[in-house]
């Protein structure tokens, strides 16, 4: 039964989804429908959270709207999430942030930045 489950995902997993992890700050380009025309959104902010294996991950962002919290889910391996950009690295000492949930102003998105060194190509 497993290895049925995994023939059946494979052919729903993408092939590349970009490396991130809890804390990262990332942009999320997803397509949405209105009316009879699609377009893509962009909804930047921090992950607080990833749930479920293989092609039933999932992962959520928040972000600091007009001084309100919005969350949103996202599935990784959605084919209407076009890209996902990792735009700053996060050191989180959580597998889960909900404790963002509770903070106010600039302290709900703030999360210790990890310092990344760039490799040289030659």
């Amino acid at each position: 039964m497993k290895k049925q489950i995994e023939a059946f995902e494979s052919k729903y997993k993408k092939k590349e989804t970009p490396k991130f992890d809890i804390g990262d700050t990332v942009d999320v380009h997803f397509r949405i429908k209105e009316e009879n025309k699609m377009r893509v959104q962009v909804f930047s902010g921090v992950v607080i959270g990833e749930k479920g294996p293989g092609v039933r991950k999932t992962f959520t962002v928040r972000r600091i709207s007009y001084g309100e919290g919005v969350e949103r889910v996202f599935p990784t391996h959605s084919p209407l999430v076009e890209k996902i950009v990792v735009r700053k690295r996060g050191k989180a000492r959580r597998a889960k942030l909900y404790y963002l949930r509770g903070r106010k102003g600039k302290r709900a998105t703030k999360v210790r930045e990890k310092i990344v060194r760039e490799e040289k190509s030659e």
